[in-house]
């Protein structure tokens, strides 16, 4: 069973708000970590490639690995995608509707964020829009009404900007839960991406509904990195849920259910 690389990055900046930092890496770094892929032998291939092997089709090539972004912060515009264009390389980016909004009132406080003709303009360029929802909730938290709204909303408001169909979803905070896969799939999504125990790799016998990605976070080291472009230092998807993830749903399910949500973004 081949193991596949997955890259999950937020932003690349030298100046995020102090609330972003810990998921921001240097455009610098970021860079550093593109030559690292290309010297470790790594082929980065579209999502579409592993989503397909995971549904049966045609298996990726051996040392294969897949570029993911969340949110849809500007520097992917002014900085992400140059980079990867100049490389050849392709990539998803997953956009949380409601922050490419004009009113300016989304999720992500202090932040700039892509505006939607950027988006247009970058997915005529080649690079997959994927959605995020339409607000960034804890999805696993939420009512099923409210889950169907944001993934099934978000996926309706990204298809009418771009004019054809999207297919590829991310949990916001890598939180879902069965009922949650199962109102995802409902929505049309045909592949969601998690985050499996922090940061794990994902599979050819991982599942297309969660499967496993690599968080890069601004202590991910040159040393931690290296082990992960050679294929070692974390776990492989497919794997059981375990006691933690639980508790942890368990602990932010009662916060929202007395009206006491646990805010994994600062409001």
């Amino acid at each position: 069973m081949s193991v596949v690389p997955v890259f999950l990055y937020h932003a690349v900046s030298d100046d995020p708000p102090p609330w972003l930092a810990r998921f921001t890496v240097g455009p610098r770094t970021f860079t550093e970590h593109l030559d690292m892929i290309a010297d470790s032998g790594l082929r980065v291939v579209p999502l579409r490639r592993l989503v397909a092997a995971l549904l049966g089709g045609p298996p990726v090539p051996p040392r294969s690995a897949v570029l993911t972004f969340d949110d849809g912060y500007a520097d992917f515009a002014s900085t992400v995608a140059p980079l990867l264009a100049a490389r050849r390389l392709p990539s998803t980016l997953y956009v949380t509707t409601d922050a490419l909004e004009p009113s300016g009132r989304g999720p992500f406080p202090s932040t700039a964020t892509l505006t939607w003709d950027q988006v247009r303009e970058l997915d005529a360029a080649g690079v997959e829009i994927g959605g995020h929802t339409v607000t960034h909730p804890q999805l696993d938290t939420l009512p099923r009404t409210a889950v169907r709204e944001e993934v099934g909303g978000c996926k309706r408001r990204i298809e009418d900007v771009l004019g054809h169909r999207v297919d590829s979803f991310a949990y916001p905070h890598g939180y879902s839960s069965r009922t949650v896969r199962a109102l995802v799939r409902e929505a049309g999504w045909t592949s969601a991406a998690a985050i499996r125990a922090d940061s794990a790799f994902s599979s050819e016998g991982d599942d297309p509904l969660r499967f496993a990605r690599l968080m890069v976070r601004s202590d991910t080291g040159r040393d931690r990195f290296a082990l992960w472009t050679g294929g070692e230092g974390a776990p492989v998807a497919p794997f059981a849920e375990g006691l933690r993830t639980r508790g942890w749903r368990a602990y932010r399910r009662a916060r929202a259910a007395t009206g006491r949500p646990y805010r994994a973004i600062p409001a």
